[in-house]
């Protein structure tokens, strides 16, 4: 069956958002006298649970922490740190062969849409995709839920579909609505284990999209 969509997901993949938001927690922790063990980061990275967990961790070295007061602080800092942050490299000639391709294109993210609307503007890539699906209005991966959304949306289906995505949560999800998944890690997630993927690039530059079709 040829292929007629493709689905990536954000934080990542499409961009290395999550090195700052890394950076960002280690900072955090180090300003109250401890390390992120980063086995603890791995356990919800590309989830919607991030966030909560991180605090939760550091309530247990600082008690009387305010996380209120801090969610602001961590915020500005992430946005600082990406600044300067453009698309993964490949990330581009990717969605150009694929317009060219006239596949449909969407993005499924466990992020919210208040985060990756902006981000995909920023960038400058947001009129590739036909469709932004996002955990605020979906139940956040490991669920396939995000990705049946992304196939509905684009009146496509799932074996005619391939997912690309930087977590083994990510891939979880993916293959769990019927895709096929591609995993391109990034540094952050390159020692994870990608074995439920289909196939595993190094980065987006690895293989031209025309060659992983060909497939």
């Amino acid at each position: 069956m040829p292929t007629r969509a493709l689905v990536f997901d954000f934080d990542g993949t499409l961009a290395d958002t999550e090195s700052a938001v890394l950076q960002s927690w280690q900072e955090v922790f180090r300003e109250h006298g401890a390390e992120l063990p980063l086995a603890a980061w791995y356990a919800v990275i590309g989830t919607q649970h991030t966030t909560p967990a991180m605090f939760a961790l550091l309530a247990e070295h600082a008690p009387d922490i305010d996380p209120e007061a801090l969610r602001p602080v961590t915020k500005a800092r992430v946005y600082e740190l990406l600044e300067s942050l453009g698309p993964r490299e490949g990330v581009r000639e990717y969605l150009d062969a694929a317009r060219d391709r006239h596949l449909k294109l969407a993005v499924a993210s466990s992020s919210s849409g208040g985060w990756v609307l902006p981000h995909l503007e920023r960038l400058g890539i947001a009129g590739y995709f036909d469709a932004v699906l996002t955990g605020d209005r979906h139940r956040a991966k490991p669920d396939p839920d995000l990705y049946l959304a992304a196939l509905d949306a684009l009146g496509a289906d799932a074996g005619e579909t391939i997912a690309f995505e930087d977590t083994p949560h990510g891939v979880t999800s993916a293959k769990a609505a019927g895709l096929t998944c591609v995993a391109v890690p990034n540094a952050i997630t390159e020692s994870l284990d990608f074995g439920q993927a289909d196939i595993v690039l190094p980065s987006f530059t690895a293989k031209p999209l025309e060659a992983l079709l060909s497939r």
